[in-house]
């Protein structure tokens, strides 16, 4: 009967298993100075090793000729639990035996001698998958287990186990096994096999498996089943990376703003049995690719495709820049979420879709940054007329207040050099650092922020016009402590020390800026 190569090759000794020397090297070291724990606990992602190296120390610690802490798998006790006519050595699926009698009965055999070997071995996998009261009943028996019982626990979700459990085990973490560690695997087997593997292929195997040495192995067994001689194009077919240019036409339409065209692509795949939520899943996955492409100096080592897809990709991340990458992704996850939980997947998916095409309809930060840029771009080539706002009659500067109160008592810091009443004129320029001043008072006069929540700034020459509508405004500015507080700000900020003033709009109104894009940036900044 034929096996396949993950079970064929599964690893029969530590010095065997690949790309987890750090583990391994500690066990061996551990049996062969007889100092092994009553519990260890195995965690890392699928395909790394955690159950392999649970069956190779429950042969170690019974085999009577060990050899540097491996087992020898030549005597009948490592054959027997090889062959599993040792009953001494259990594994356990936790995923199907997770209720609390599943470990009340293993608490029971547990005080039985082995018959054959020196130590009963539980090895129980996917242990996360049991339940608070199994977790329960096993407490007391894993913290101080018969003389004669080791336990092994195995889990992908280390994160669900109650820190009892945790505190009870000597812990290993799994890595990921690297694409150099798997290729050199790979080649080994396919030349035992007598498999022709070309090195390109077992590097994109290796990128496939996403650091499982199982998945690789299951690959290269799917692949050799085409053709035994494994090329790239071969793993690219196997692995189902081939045929997605659908991906590539719907962000190509998505950037053109060519609604038409996207529901096109969609609706061909929806009628082509594809899976609207995997679609999704795919598209984010794309994008998140386009991403790499923008920002990584060596893209070929981070994402997963073949040469050619390479090329399409950076191709395509020329057309399309950061921030709209990003937004896309955000608002393609958030559609993910609802198409897990509604019916009607298909509109879930168009409507996600429509909304990052036709860029009008999204209001979220990302994509009103994206609209600004794109009148920038429209302002800066000429196509369209920017009229500026009709000049208001210029009105002189009132005097400073303090000059017309010079007859008054000072009862308090008069408004004097730091504040000047003024209506508005066309010299008037909106100040668009305003908010990044307003991040320094909040942090250096907590209740001058609360009254200059709202407000907005206006240049004309060198006095800084503040606008601000809550009427008793007038009043803290007059203050010295909140007028230095203000000035002391602005210097921080332009570098430049301006005089203050009090803005006030000609005939109530609020005199528009120049720039057509001042009140979407007020609103952004604000």
């Amino acid at each position: 009967m034929y096996r396949v190569l993950y079970r064929k090759w599964r690893p029969q000794t530590f010095s065997d298993v690949v790309g987890q020397e750090h583990i391994t090297s500690s066990l061996s070291h551990e049996v062969e100075e007889d100092k092994v724990s009553h519990a260890y606990l195995f965690t890392g992602s699928r395909g790394t090793g955690k159950t392999t190296c649970a069956k190779i120390l429950a042969k170690a610690v019974n085999c009577p000729h060990t050899i540097n802490g491996n087992p020898c798998n030549e005597c009948n006790i490592c054959k027997g639990i090889d062959d599993s006519s040792i009953l001494d050595v259990i594994e356990i699926d936790a995923a199907s035996n997770n209720g609390v009698d599943n470990i009340r009965d293993l608490r029971e055999e547990a005080n039985y001698t082995p018959v054959h070997t020196k130590y009963r071995v539980y090895i129980i996998d996917e242990v996360h998958m049991l339940s608070i009261g199994a977790f329960n009943a096993l407490l007391k028996t894993l913290e101080e287990p018969p003389e004669h019982v080791k336990f092994i626990l195995a889990t992908t979700e280390v994160h669900k186990l109650p820190a009892t459990i945790l505190s009870r085990c000597q812990r290993f973490d799994f890595h990921r096994i690297t694409p150099e560690a798997i290729c050199g695997r790979l080649q080994y087997v396919a030349q035992n096999e007598n498999i022709e593997l070309d090195d390109e292929a077992a590097l994109l195997i290796a990128r496939i498996a996403d650091g499982g040495m199982r998945d690789a192995l299951s690959i290269l067994d799917r692949c050799s089943g085409i053709d035994n001689h494994v090329t790239a194009d071969t793993v690219s077919n196997a692995a189902g990376l081939a045929g997605r240019d659908y991906l590539f036409d719907i962000v190509k339409y998505v950037n053109e703003n060519d609604a038409s065209a996207v529901m096109n692509c969609v609706y061909k795949l929806h009628s082509e049995a594809c899976d609207m939520e995997r679609l999704c899943t795919e598209l984010i996955n794309h994008y998140r690719n386009l991403m790499i492409i923008k920002t990584a100096k060596n893209p070929q080592e981070l994402i997963i495709c073949t040469e050619h897809d390479l090329e399409m990709y950076k191709s395509q991340a020329q057309t399309l820049n950061l921030q709209k990458i990003l937004s896309n992704i955000s608002a393609l996850e958030t559609a993910l979420g609802y198409i897990k939980n509604n019916a009607d997947k298909r509109t879930a998916l168009e409507s996600a879709l429509i909304k990052i095409t036709i860029v009008s309809l999204n209001d979220d930060y990302s994509a009103l940054i994206s609209r600004v840029e794109s009148l920038e771009k429209i302002i800066s080539s000429g196509k369209i007329e920017v009229k500026a706002a009709p000049a208001v009659k210029k009105e002189e500067p009132k005097k400073e207040i303090a000059e017309e109160k010079k007859s008054e008592p000072k009862a308090a810091a008069p408004l004097s050099s730091s504040a000047n009443e003024s209506t508005s004129t066309d010299e008037d320029t909106l100040f668009l650092q305003w908010g990044d001043v307003l991040n320094l008072i909040d942090v250096s006069d907590k209740p001058l922020i609360g009254i200059l929540r709202n407000s907005s700034a206006f240049i004309r020459n060198d006095f800084i016009l503040i606008k601000c509508d809550n009427p008793i405004f007038s009043d803290f500015i007059r203050q010295q402590n909140h007028s230095y507080a203000i000035k002391k700000a602005i210097f921080d900020v332009t570098g430049k020390k301006y005089r203050l003033g009090i803005y006030k709009p000609a005939n109530g109104n609020a005199v528009k800026s120049n720039d057509p894009l001042a009140d979407l940036i007020t609103k952004i900044n604000n």
